[in-house]
C-alpha cells in the first residue's frame, strides 16, 4: 500500500526569486552551492553571469532573476546557485542557477498539481508546468528544460566547450 502512496508523490525542491516561490523537480536537481566566484564569459546574455569550477568541470551560471525579466539585485548570504541537469539533444547539460534562497523540498501528489496560468501572467507561463497551493500560497512548479530554451542550452554547450578546450 505504501508503494502505491509514493508513486504518486513527486519532489520539488523550492526557493525564492524576487518574492515569489517556484520550485524544480528534484529529479533535475544535482546539488546546491554556495555563491562561488563566477568567471565572466565574453558576448554572453546578460542573464549567463559567466562560468565556475565545478570538480574540475565547467559549469555554466545563469541568473535566474534576469533569465525570468526580474529586477536585477545584490546578492545576499542566501544567494546560492541550484545545479541543474538539463537534457539537451539526448546530452544531459550542467546549468548552474542563481537563486535569492533555497527554501525546502516538498513532496506533492500529482493530483494536487493545477495547471498552470494562463495569458497576462508576469512569468512566461511556458515556463510552468503547474501550480501548487502550499499554506494559502502558491507555488509555480518550472519546467527547466522549457526555462532554458533549446538556443539558451545550445549557446551554453558550445561556450563551456570553447572554454574547456
Amino acid at each position: 500500500m505504501e508503494d502505491n502512496i509514493l508513486k504518486n508523490l513527486d519532489s520539488y525542491l523550492t526557493f525564492e526569486l524576487g518574492g515569489e516561490i517556484f520550485a524544480v523537480n528534484v529529479a533535475n536537481v544535482l546539488q546546491i552551492l554556495e555563491l562561488p566566484n563566477i568567471t565572466k564569459v565574453p558576448k554572453a546574455p546578460e542573464y549567463m553571469k559567466g562560468v565556475v569550477n565545478l570538480y574540475g568541470s565547467v559549469l555554466p551560471v545563469v541568473d535566474t532573476r534576469i533569465k525570468f525579466g526580474l529586477p536585477e539585485t545584490e546578492y545576499t548570504a542566501n544567494t546560492c546557485i541550484i545545479v541543474l541537469s538539463i537534457e539537451i539533444d539526448g546530452t544531459q547539460v550542467n546549468i548552474g542557477a542563481i537563486v535569492d534562497l533555497v527554501l525546502q523540498v516538498l513532496e506533492v501528489k500529482e493530483a494536487d498539481i493545477k495547471p498552470p496560468p494562463g495569458i497576462g501572467e508576469k512569468y512566461k507561463s511556458e515556463f510552468i508546468q503547474g501550480m501548487i497551493k502550499v499554506n494559502e500560497e502558491f507555488i509555480m512548479l518550472l519546467d527547466v528544460a522549457k526555462v532554458f530554451s533549446s538556443d539558451d542550452l545550445v549557446y551554453i554547450k558550445d561556450s563551456v566547450n570553447e572554454t574547456n578546450n
